[in-house]
């Protein structure tokens, strides 16, 4: 085996990979036909990522053109690792690295597990207008890494940019959408409940039936029927 170290993580995947674990995302994952999936649990991919986060942007590109999915997954989240520590000019060139490569970011779990780590802290410190031009995307999935990588803004006290897409995402045409936006106001309402009901009081009638649900899972049962009965 090469001393390379893209090889020896493309190795390492590969006898790390769990026949069950394999089966599982078949059913969960809904691949497309020329994806592969080795069955690499994802604790054990961030754990990868960890071991390999000084991977040249050169071999994560690599990764991220291959059509192995965990390759992928891990190419992400090395990328995840090294925004983690990057600042100013250095941060903004790996979030502009990720934004040119979103065709790779193709399935639901590439997105959940990239958005906040990789967008996220970026957004932090930088104006927002990004998310807008991934909302009004005609892909699926830059439409759902807008959405989740509001996240790390919700951590951080800021809930107006997911209100916004909400509403502007509130007429999607996929399911994976509408769950997304529940889940994100879910975790509002895991800082600030009121925020959430405030928000529900004037919008719920006009949001999807399953956004509403994932957004009230947490308020109290009685509560929590108003806003889905006027659904």
């Amino acid at each position: 085996m090469t001393d390379a170290p893209l090889e020896r993580l493309r190795a390492e995947l590969r006898e790390l990979a769990e026949p069950r674990v394999r089966a599982q995302q078949e059913r969960v994952l809904a691949p497309a036909d020329d994806d592969e999936l080795l069955g690499v649990r994802v604790p054990v991919l961030r754990g990868l990522a960890r071991t390999y986060r000084d991977l040249t942007l050169d071999d994560v590109d690599s990764l991220l053109r291959g059509r192995v999915h965990e390759e992928r997954f891990a190419g992400l989240l090395v990328l995840a690792e090294q925004v983690r520590t990057a600042r100013g000019a250095d941060r903004e060139a790996l979030v502009d690295f990720y934004l040119a490569r979103t065709g790779s970011v193709d399935n639901w779990d590439l997105v959940d597990g990239s958005a906040p780590v990789v967008l996220g802290p970026w957004l932090l410190e930088s104006d927002s207008h990004v998310l807008d031009r991934l909302a009004g995307s005609a892909s699926l999935w830059e439409r759902r890494i807008a959405v989740v990588a509001t996240l790390t803004l919700i951590r951080a006290g800021r809930y107006e940019p997911t209100f916004e897409l909400v509403l502007a995402l509130r007429r999607d045409p996929e399911p994976l959408i509408h769950k997304a936006l529940g889940w994100m106001l879910r975790e509002i309402s895991r800082h600030d409940e009121k925020a959430l009901v405030d928000f529900l009081d004037r919008h719920a009638p006009g949001l999807p039936r399953i956004t509403v649900r994932h957004a009230t899972e947490r308020l109290a049962p009685d509560e929590r029927a108003r806003f889905v009965k006027r659904r």
